[in-house]
């Protein structure tokens, strides 16, 4: 066995779930030029492995693992009207994601005159949302001046150790998944990726999704991070407060970065260095502020705690990995399977596929991106979700709704 490869570990989760696609759409400034954009998306290629890779099943063990395939090359799809982008978007989940078989980034270029608007879209095998932002930092430097990205030693969390002290779950917790990974192994089910891919197209073209962008203007922006800044709260936190008010929901789950908090990152490597957990206000409250700082004081408590923050990675880590290869299918269809239908409804959410969640990606600065938006993934636990970015003080909210 070569020590040296990368393995699917807590990203399976992502292995066999419909939705786990996300994007960026960003407007870059400069003339199009299509031989530049190749070259540019060569040169990501170069600096990543997991970008010329391949999901790859390892013989005789039932683990997944990154193969590197020289030959794999991005696909680059040239569009005329960035309009269309949700459609465009759509066109690609529908068609499903064999990621056996396809590389795990796609490009969608829209050309323009002075500037033209670029999509990438990522598989969720391949990162997270803030490393597909900085794929796209790195395409637009290179875009701009030639800068090529440096080369990326891409090493994912590979079990409970990689993850901060103390994280491993409570005793009850475990409890609960060992006896789930015993009744999936006294079921003897197993689900073939290739039933898994007939699964996706019919869940996705039964269960659409409905995307749009809003824009919040530099005035209303400034006012809000005024705001946060005189009451000691961040944006994320405002943000969260304002999808409880608007929604009439009292839990969100956000996504939070870790890579200052993993043992493996490696600086610019892609893979998934990132959390979520769920933030749930019960106390009463009078104003959006005030449930802001609600949110603020709730977030800050998780975030000391490593056993809660890291609470659904270390589930991963626990869980037999073909149970989770189940949990969609069998939440979701009548495929059988008991104990992952179990694991779905009760500690997915997919039964009642009643989520909210946010994902901030944060703000940049850049003379090249003009703006930029976040397609966040679709869980089916979600019936809303949406994606944070702002770019240059200019704040894109992308919402993922389902129907």
């Amino acid at each position: 066995m070569d020590s040296q490869r990368n393995y699917v570990f807590t990203e399976r989760a992502h292995y066999m779930c419909p939705n786990m696609i996300f994007g960026i759409m960003a407007a870059i400034d400069g003339k199009y030029d299509p031989e530049l954009i190749k070259r540019g998306i060569s040169s990501l290629r170069n600096a990543h492995p997991f970008l010329k890779s391949l999901i790859e099943d390892e013989e005789g063990t039932g683990k997944l693992y990154y193969k590197l395939k020289e030959d794999i090359d991005i696909p680059v799809t040239v569009m005329s009207d960035p309009d269309n982008w949700a459609k465009d978007y759509d066109e690609i989940s529908y068609k499903g994601w064999n990621v056996h078989r396809e590389p795990l980034l796609k490009v969608i270029v829209y050309p323009g005159n002075d500037s033209f608007r670029i999509m990438f879209v990522s598989h969720h095998l391949l990162c997270d949302g803030r490393g597909l932002l900085q794929l796209m930092q790195e395409f637009a430097a290179f875009y701009a001046s030639g800068k090529e990205p440096e080369f990326a030693n891409e090493c994912l969390i590979s079990s409970l150790l990689d993850l901060p002290d103390n994280s491993d779950l409570p005793f009850i917790s475990k409890a609960l998944i060992n006896s789930a990974n015993k009744r999936w192994k006294k079921e003897n089910q197993k689900v073939s990726y290739e039933e898994y891919l007939e699964f996706e197209k019919r869940y996705i073209k039964d269960n659409g999704i409905n995307r749009s962008v809003h824009s919040v203007c530099d005035d209303e922006l400034k006012k809000i991070t005024d705001e946060c800044r005189q009451n000691d709260i961040s944006v994320n936190d405002w943000l969260i407060s304002k999808m409880m008010i608007e929604d009439g929901i009292n839990k969100v789950v956000i996504a939070a970065d870790i890579r200052d908090k993993v043992k493996c990152y490696s600086p610019n490597a892609m893979g998934n260095y990132a959390t979520a957990f769920s933030v749930a206000i019960k106390k009463k409250y009078d104003s959006q502020l005030s449930l802001a700082k609600l949110v603020s004081s709730e977030v800050k408590k998780i975030c000391a705690q490593p056993q809660k923050e890291m609470l659904v990675l270390s589930c991963y880590t626990h869980m037999d990995p073909e149970l989770i290869d189940a949990v969609a299918i069998s939440s979701l269809s009548d495929h059988p399977g008991d104990a992952a239908r179990f694991v779905g409804r009760n500690m997915f959410g997919y039964f009642a596929k009643n989520g909210y969640c946010i994902t901030n990606l944060g703000k940049i600065k850049s003379d090249v991106i003009i703006e930029a938006f976040f397609i966040p993934p679709a869980s089916p636990a979600n019936k809303k979700a949406w994606g944070v970015l702002t770019v240059n003080d200019r704040m894109m909210i992308c919402s993922a709704v389902a129907d």
